[in-house]
């Protein structure tokens, strides 16, 4: 929070553990019913997450606002009571769920949420195509929101991506020149609901695959099932053992053909 301000930015968050049970609206500057008005202290001893830098750097206050609404208490930079009331921080709070739905389509819709390549170089530009790519379909959304005349958040990301894959091939096969005016309409034919204060599990519905994880090379399991057959999945049976020695059967057979 102390770093946003530092940027001239504001924002709103919920007190979580130790400190939410610790609120005292008793202290500070009253503002209204269980809202108040506070300065937080530097620490003396720098955190250990923390860099030297970044310590040094810290404003030694900052004022900052708790207010309890909605059943959450929450804290701002927005301490102004008047400019923001509470049930404004309220819906600016519950706008937080656009934030999940925007992770949930980079790494579900985009499919970036297994990165497919092996070196560190190769999967941070793997990570940038997909931002690209994530933009690019926002600018589309865009387009089509100023085309009918709607904010973009009432419009489907993952129709957009369907929409815009199946476009791309029928224009291909008809034509280069295709006009994107019935693409921005087709896009914006699709609203989704309202979705502020929306509650989710953080659990998983679909049940995992009884098959252990593949430890080996691919190379190597398939030569193992060569060999043996598939493991037993009942006793945990897996390759790593088996291909092991096969690998260094292979390398001292390698080694005695040398030596030959």
């Amino acid at each position: 929070m102390a770093d946003l301000a530092e940027r001239g930015i504001d924002g709103v968050f919920e007190q979580h553990g130790a400190r939410r049970r610790s609120t005292d609206f008793r202290r500070g500057q009253k503002l209204g019913p269980r809202d108040h008005r506070i300065i937080l202290t530097k620490p003396r001893k720098k955190p250990d997450w923390m860099s030297a830098e970044d310590y040094e750097a810290a404003a030694d206050h900052l004022t900052v606002r708790e207010l309890a609404v909605g059943g959450k208490v929450l804290v701002t930079t927005l301490i102004d009571p008047q400019q923001w009331p509470k049930h404004a921080l309220q819906r600016l709070y519950q706008q937080r769920w656009d934030i999940e739905i925007n992770l949930r389509h980079i790494k579900t819709t985009l499919g970036m949420d297994t990165l497919r390549c092996k070196t560190p170089d190769m999967a941070e530009k793997e990570v940038w195509v997909h931002l690209l790519a994530y933009n690019l379909i926002r600018g589309l959304m865009a387009d089509s929101a100023r085309y009918a005349d709607v904010l973009p958040r009432q419009l489907s990301f993952k129709h957009t991506v369907q929409l815009w894959e199946s476009w791309r091939i029928q224009a291909r096969l008809i034509s280069t020149d295709a006009p994107v005016d019935g693409l921005l309409e087709l896009i914006a034919q699709h609203r989704v609901a309202n979705r502020s204060g929306r509650i989710e599990p953080r659990a998983v519905k679909r049940r995992p695959k009884p098959f252990p994880l593949l430890s080996v090379p691919r190379a190597e399991a398939r030569e193992f099932i060569r060999q043996h057959g598939h493991p037993n999945r009942k006793s945990g049976e897996g390759f790593r053992p088996q291909a092991k020695a096969a690998s260094s059967s292979r390398r001292s057979r390698f080694a005695v053909e040398e030596l030959k």
